[in-house]
């Protein structure tokens, strides 16, 4: 075998590097639009409960100006300066509450450590995002969740699959002037946690199960005022979470009787393989 076939040549070790070179490009350009369209559906998610915050902000800033306009009217009334101040006060504690929850969930933090995180808390923190109490359109919130269960998880992404379920759930039922949104979670073997969140809206159309967790796949929804609203948002993005968690998410749904999604995630930390 002569030498010239067993060397590379200067030439073939200049492609070889200019080769390499637009790998590791096309390599940071696939992450970089990993990471994008990742943000992308996380501000569809968002973008969804977007018109909800603004109504409730709008409920609790409106009397304060209400009152405060009185108030400047009749600026000799001491006791409804106080009222128009206490209200002030109390709102203005309710909005700032509402605004942390809100960066809370779209502030992204990188690569933070899983840990074990309490259920029933990350479900109640989740639901407190959605902005509305759903009990004021009608719906029914019951959770099955025992105290004591915490599953292995990075916490942010936890309560970003949480919301993007119950946001999903509110709206499946935004049709049928309510319903009920149930949170059951138990243990599953000695190694991981079920979780389904269910709703009694109106179903996902068979056709649209094997899709719906697709980037940006979406199902329509007819609301009772006629308005037409697509739901289905965040749902790929969750299935990506709930996989980098370790776990799997399912989904289950009859047309006219509501939709199941169960999600499994480990207890806790997975055991390192011994080296063979």
């Amino acid at each position: 075998m002569s030498d010239d076939y067993r060397s590379s040549t200067p030439e073939s070790s200049a492609l070889f590097t200019e080769v390499q070179q637009q790998f590791a490009l096309l390599e940071a350009r696939f992450r970089q639009l990993k990471a994008e369209v990742r943000q992308a559906m996380q501000l569809s998610a968002l973008g969804t409960a977007t018109a909800v915050w603004a109504h409730e902000l709008n409920n609790l800033i409106t009397p304060q100006i209400s009152y405060a306009q009185v108030a400047l009217r009749q600026d000799t009334d001491v006791e409804l300066m106080r009222k128009a101040l206490r209200v002030a006060l109390a709102n203005g504690e309710a909005i700032k509450a509402m605004s942390e929850r809100i960066l809370g969930l779209s502030a992204q933090p990188a690569g933070a450590a899983p840990q074990h995180v309490g259920l029933r808390a990350a479900t109640e923190e989740a639901l407190e995002c959605l902005g509305r109490d759903p009990s004021r359109d009608g719906i029914d919130v019951v959770f099955h969740i025992p105290d004591d269960l915490s599953v292995w998880a990075d916490p942010h992404s936890l309560k970003q699959i949480l919301f993007n379920l119950l946001l999903n759930a509110r709206e499946a039922m935004a049709s049928k002037h309510g319903g009920r949104l149930t949170v059951r979670a138990r243990r599953q073997g000695d190694d991981r946690a079920m979780i389904d969140v269910s709703d009694t809206g109106g179903g996902i159309a068979p056709d649209r199960i094997p899709h719906i967790f697709e980037p940006f796949a979406t199902s329509k929804v007819t609301k009772a005022n006629g308005k037409v609203r697509f739901g289905g948002v965040g749902l790929s993005l969750s299935k990506q979470l709930v996989e980098e968690c370790g776990g799997t998410i399912q989904v289950s749904s009859r047309v006219g009787e509501g939709t199941t999604f169960s999600i499994a995630l480990p207890l806790g930390e997975p055991a390192v393989k011994a080296a063979v």
